[in-house]
């Protein structure tokens, strides 16, 4: 019976190596299969590029794989993100659009570079891009996990999440910010590109007016309600949000793989939801004015 559970479910929100996850899109289909999930959403930060390879996979493996993107965006001083369900990735003002994103994240990834060279560390962005053992590929991105992993290869911090903590977070010594767009901006390129937008992981912001707000003015078809950063207290709070205003309730593990041991945030199903979600995203593709 709890087979049948499994196979009724989906984790919306993994990365894959195309922006700051560890593994190959393939690989994170792969993964959801022995977790016994029916679906599983790839939502790589301000890229599409592994969708393709993870369509075809779930094709080849029998499960379902969601097209997805998480869109870097800022409101009240800090940076939101926004999800985007079942866009065409093959749409050209999308991906131009997002070629404009990950170059705002180059230039965020210089500064925090300089930054913590400025602190005394020893670290190039060339070291960080080696650390890949590969060519970075023109639509993939570099993220701050990829700093963190070479902060701890190169010995200046313990574990990734004290990288974040000492250097990388918001507030932490080399945080660096870039102007962005704003979540009515990203809500409104993923409704062009045949999407749902989903506010992403709100309890990350810490700051429920915030929350409120963005909802109100961007008016995202979905809030993720169960996210792997979420205790009990924030899924309840969510929940509630979302029943005030409609929206759909995702969930998701926001899996970015394995660095240094440790996984990040959460493993490929550790936050997970009905497959019945995604009648309502889809239904919500179709729907304007949301």
């Amino acid at each position: 019976m709890q087979d049948e559970i499994n196979q009724r479910e989906c984790d919306l929100h993994t990365h894959t190596r195309a922006s700051d996850g560890m593994n190959t899109p393939e690989e994170n289909v792969r993964l959801a299969r022995e977790r016994g999930l029916a679906a599983l959403a790839i939502t790589d930060h301000d890229t599409v590029a592994g969708i393709e390879e993870a369509l075809l996979a779930g094709e080849r493996d029998g499960l379902t794989v969601v097209p997805g993107v998480e869109i870097s965006t800022m409101a009240g001083g800090q940076d939101i993100h926004v999800l985007g369900y079942y866009v065409d990735h093959r749409d050209e003002t999308l991906l131009a659009r997002l070629s404009e994103l990950r170059q705002t994240r180059e230039r965020r990834n210089d500064q925090i570079i300089a930054n913590l060279q400025q602190l005394g560390i020893d670290i190039t962005m060339g070291e960080v891009i080696g650390g890949l053992g590969r060519p970075l590929k023109p639509d993939e991105s570099i993220g701050r996990p990829h700093i963190a992993d070479a902060l701890v290869r190169k010995g200046y911090a313990e574990t990734m999440r004290d990288a974040f903590d000492r250097y990388l977070a918001k507030g932490a010594a080399a945080y660096a910010s870039q102007p962005r767009i704003s979540p009515q901006e990203a809500c409104a390129w993923i409704r062009e590109a045949g999407g749902a937008p989903v506010l992403a992981h709100p309890g990350l912001y810490e700051d429920d007016e915030l929350v409120r707000s963005i909802i109100e003015q961007a008016k995202p078809a979905g809030i993720e309600v169960y996210h792997s950063d979420h205790g009990p207290e924030e899924e309840a709070r969510y929940l509630a949000l979302a029943k005030e205003f409609g929206l759909i309730v995702t969930a998701g593990s926001d899996y970015h793989g394995v660095r240094q041991g440790q996984v990040f945030h959460g493993d490929i199903g550790s936050r997970r939801i009905s497959i019945d979600v995604l009648d309502r995203l889809r239904q919500a593709c179709r729907t304007t004015g949301l």
